[in-house]
């Protein structure tokens, strides 16, 4: 095997191609899956054992050659210049249509800013998730209905123990639990990102969209602080003049919890057709994080306090563009995107 080993060194040491074509043949040749080289990987258990170790190491380095040489052969096609002598300088440019950002990236941006400037990090994580991270550690009950089918997209189901469930995460706050598990306070971030549920696409629901949440854990931390964040931010987003309230709601990962209404940029807060006359948009859920889920992350609820928040942001971008069919944001048409140039 050794000397069919050197022939094979000697034929890859002068290899050429004068095409992509043939560099290809060659790559199949020598590297697929049932070329030369793995047949050859395939017939080392018959070597005996005395000669193993010389054989492998000699099989190693003809791998290793092959496939520089391989990828000399395909720097060299790839580094050609391919018909540029036949381009007419003199003539004039084609018009570049330039892109623009996606309504969805223009509003995000805007929030990231808004909280970055408050101090907040960005923190990021998977969106394959566990059942532990998305609902177990975030004080979700056992028998709690967004762990049914028809609110969550299963991966994998664990029939032994539930918290190992792998799903698609229904909301970024997996990224706050992460954060707590590995770091202790104080801890201010937003966590951006696609979420899934099961839902029935319609104008106004789809299957996946966009969350953004943020997260603050420290000494002393209290709903007041929590509030004069709420108010700068939908000042910042959606003008001076805009007015918030808080309504008390219930999230199993915040007690006390609450919802947070914008007064109408439409109409001013008097009433319109967008806010059903009441004057009054909601746009965001937050509160007071339980001190169950703080325990569970490994923080001291004694010690630390905190709050956190979590808004959509196909609901911040309908606001302030009033677009009223939501999967217009994942249709990609040229047409509805080029109304957002003057935003970029």
């Amino acid at each position: 095997m050794i000397a069919k080993i050197q022939q094979l060194l000697s034929e890859v040491e002068a290899l050429k191609a004068n095409s992509a074509e043939e560099l290809e043949a060659l790559r199949i040749k020598y590297l697929s899956k049932k070329g030369v080289i793995s047949e050859l990987m395939a017939d080392f258990r018959n070597v005996p054992a005395e000669q193993k170790k010389e054989v492998g190491m000699k099989l190693n380095e003809l791998k290793q050659r092959t496939q520089e040489r391989i990828a000399a052969l395909k720097e060299v096609f790839e580094s050609q210049d391919h018909g540029c002598d036949e381009l007419d300088l003199t003539r004039t440019a084609y018009p570049i249509a330039l892109g623009t950002r996606h309504p969805l990236s223009i509003v995000k941006n805007q929030i990231i800013d808004i909280f970055a400037r408050m101090g907040f990090n960005i923190a990021d994580g998977p969106e394959v998730e566990d059942d532990l991270h998305v609902y177990t550690k975030l004080n979700f009950a056992a028998d709690h209905p967004a762990r049914d089918m028809q609110d969550t997209f299963f991966v994998d189901v664990d029939p032994d123990d539930v918290t190992r469930n792998v799903i698609l995460r229904s909301h970024t706050s997996s990224v706050q639990v992460r954060t707590m598990e590995r770091q202790q306070p104080p801890i201010r971030i937003i966590c951006p990102g696609r979420v899934y549920r099961n839902e029935a696409i319609s104008y106004r629901a789809h299957c996946f969209f966009h969350q953004v949440e943020a997260l603050y854990i420290d000494k002393g931390v209290s709903f007041t602080d929590l509030k004069q964040v709420l108010l700068l931010f939908a000042q910042e987003m959606f003008g001076s003049d805009t007015k918030i309230r808080l309504r008390p709601s219930y999230f199993p990962f915040t007690e006390p919890s609450a919802e947070m209404d914008i007064s109408c940029n439409i109409c001013g807060g008097k009433g319109c057709p967008f806010c059903k006359g009441t004057g009054w948009v909601e746009i965001l859920g937050c509160g007071m994080v339980d001190p169950n889920v703080l325990e569970a992350c490994g923080i001291d609820s004694k010690v630390y306090s905190g709050y956190a928040l979590g808004m959509g942001i196909e609901r911040i971008t309908n606001l302030k563009y009033q677009v009223k069919d939501l999967r217009m944001f994942s249709e990609n048409d040229v047409r509805f995107l080029r109304e957002f140039e003057a935003a970029n």
